[in-house]
């Protein structure tokens, strides 16, 4: 069996019961990482894991070192992918259970998605839930994400700035993901789209060194990879 687990946005206290359960008992755990990294999934999980367990880090071939434009990234990290899902699957054919570990929720955005569609037809898979990121982000605000019939818009900062304009301009709502080098353009497209004031950057949810600011005051600050920009809806309410 393989359990795809969503650890949520950083604070071990938000992690659901069922995957602290799963994470503690597991004898072979799996996670992703940036090549001569730790891995933010893995740290999620310090202290928590038994003494005898072993641990599986799928390194990424690359990440940002080729524009996602390029040909060559898709067919990279399809092999990448292919690759994590053979060395998962050799332990799972061996009688073993493999636990996945899953910043935020498996379904949402994580690579664990691109394993789950080559194990699913293949051996029985588990996925746990989590609470997002983003969830995490719009709470530390203190304010409510939306109200009534708002209409909530997820977009990521790769989106060209005209896009994003335009999507922007279009939802009540909106959380944009994907920042660090982004930032810029996300920033511009807000001021088209006129929510650029009402904008909030909140890095790192919901762990130690969560920062929540205006957008507004944030010129010149380059955004780490965990950040995201919340803009509250405003709709119906009693």
């Amino acid at each position: 069996m393989v359990y795809g687990v969503g650890l949520g946005p950083g604070d071990p206290e938000l992690m659901s019961v069922k995957a602290d359960r799963l994470v503690r008992g597991a004898k072979h755990v799996a996670f992703f990482r940036k090549s001569g990294r730790y891995g933010q999934a893995r740290r999620l999980v310090d202290g928590m894991l038994r003494n005898d367990a072993a641990e599986v880090a799928m390194e990424y071939p690359v990440t940002t070192e080729i524009p996602l434009s390029d040909p060559r990234y898709n067919q990279i990290l399809s092999d990448f992918y292919t690759e994590s899902t053979a060395r998962v699957l050799e332990l799972v054919r061996a009688g073993e259970d493999v636990i996945v570990l899953c910043e935020g929720d498996p379904f949402f955005y994580g690579s664990f998605m691109h394993l789950y569609t080559r194990l699913k037809e293949t051996v029985p898979v588990e996925v746990v839930p989590g609470i997002t990121g983003m969830s995490a982000a719009w709470t530390a605000t203190g304010a409510p994400i939306t109200w009534g019939d708002d209409v909530l818009s997820v977009l990521m900062g790769t989106h060209t700035e005209d896009e994003l304009a335009r999507q922007m301009g279009c939802a009540d709502a909106l959380v944009v993901m994907k920042l660090g080098r982004t930032l810029d353009k996300v920033r511009r497209a807000l001021r088209v789209a006129g929510r650029y004031d009402d904008a909030w950057l909140i890095e790192n949810a919901a762990m130690p060194e969560q920062s929540v600011m205006r957008l507004s005051e944030t010129e010149g600050r380059v955004a780490p990879y965990f950040s995201i920009v919340v803009v509250h809806g405003q709709g119906r309410r009693p």
